[in-house]
């Protein structure tokens, strides 16, 4: 049986309605300029792709995925999460920002990755030796040969896990960073 500790609970059950939170107050600290907002491209772009390739290959609670972005690391959502987070922290010029950020990952995603991995570890046989092949967040340079060669990206999957959400909601944050540039230059 799963030994999640209570944090891990809470941190699950948290992490999104606390991401809203934090947009609220990031927007509200931000300090974009024109140069920092073109440079997050390079980090929000990608990440927003990695998550859109992520959701095309994983069958949630089904399956081990071990292909596609699953052969690089085990956790491609969420480091594309972090991408998008980190890219636009620097878009915002704020340390307080990037300081908060790198703590809210520390506090909630740290735990929820663990207790994902003991709940994969108790439901497929396979997870601690995709585990040693593979590495959690960073990925590796080249795929792993997991064993699994069945798998390619799904569109039908991408849209069951609304996917999409990801680049809307990075559009959302880009306008609102832009509109507030814009003001700021206005007054």
């Amino acid at each position: 049986m799963s030994q999640r500790t209570g944090w891990q609970r809470i941190a699950r059950r948290i992490r999104v309605p606390l991401g809203f939170v934090f947009a609220a107050v990031f927007l509200w600290l931000a300090r974009p300029s024109c140069t920092t907002l073109l440079a997050s491209l390079a980090l929000v772009a990608p990440g927003v792709w990695l998550r859109a390739y992520a959701a095309g290959y994983v069958r949630k609670n089904a399956e081990l995925t071990r292909t596609g972005p699953y052969a690089y690391t085990r956790n491609p959502l969420y480091l594309g999460s972090m991408m998008i987070a980190f890219g636009f922290a620097g878009a915002a010029r704020s340390a307080a920002i990037l300081v908060v950020l790198a703590l809210l990952f520390a506090v909630i995603y740290i735990p929820t990755i663990l207790s994902e991995e003991s709940y994969l570890r108790e439901h497929f046989p396979g997870f601690d030796e995709y585990a040693a092949a593979v590495p959690r967040l960073l990925p590796r340079l080249t795929p792993a040969a997991t064993g699994q060669t069945a798998g390619a990206f799904s569109r039908e999957r991408y849209l069951k896990h609304r996917e999409y959400n990801a680049g809307i909601g990075a559009l959302a944050i880009y306008l609102a960073l832009a509109l507030k540039w814009v003001l700021a230059h206005h007054r």
